[in-house]
């Protein structure tokens, strides 16, 4: 993906009863997630697209469509994932209210110059590559299955609200 300005799309996570988070964008797309016991995502959404999503390392996001179609995706902090189809997605539920909506707009304002873009396609020895450096001491979560991502409520490590598809 080149450096052009992607399209923004803010949501909220909202953790359900059973386990699952129920995610709200602003286009008003919504999606139901679920993390099964390999630490995959699994979702679909109102709009009959469904698919998996797997974190490779702490940074990078594979998100694999029910059709095969495969896009990545690069956290960049503060909730903000830029993804290789021209999309950035804003994490709203990190912090509440007005207050939230005024740190993160500061803190999106300062990095929007800075987005590292994720690549447009990966080789399985490359993704493979990710993975085992993210199970190495000091290369990420450790394997254990809770990488960075929007569930640290849950549980998780997560280091600062991004979204992981």
């Amino acid at each position: 993906m080149t450096s052009k300005q992607p399209y923004e799309a803010t949501y909220t996570d909202e953790l359900l009863a059973d386990g699952t988070v129920y995610r709200r964008y602003s286009d008003g797309r919504q999606e139901w997630r679920s993390r099964n016991p390999g630490g995959e995502i699994q979702w679909h959404d109102d709009r009959g697209r469904s698919g998996t999503d797997v974190a490779l390392g702490r940074k990078i996001v594979k998100r694999t469509h029910a059709d095969g179609v495969v896009i990545y995706g690069r956290e960049n902090g503060f909730g903000r994932t830029v993804w290789s189809d021209g999309v950035l997605t804003v994490n709203k539920s990190r912090f509440g209210g007005r207050l939230g909506a005024a740190i993160t707009g500061v803190a999106g304002a300062a990095l929007i110059g800075a987005l590292v873009y994720p690549p447009d396609a990966l080789t399985p020895d490359q993704e493979a590559d990710l993975l085992a450096n993210s199970a190495t001491p000091g290369g990420g979560s450790g394997g254990d299955g809770s990488r960075g991502d929007s569930y640290s409520d849950w549980g998780g490590d997560g280091d600062d609200g991004g979204d992981f598809g």
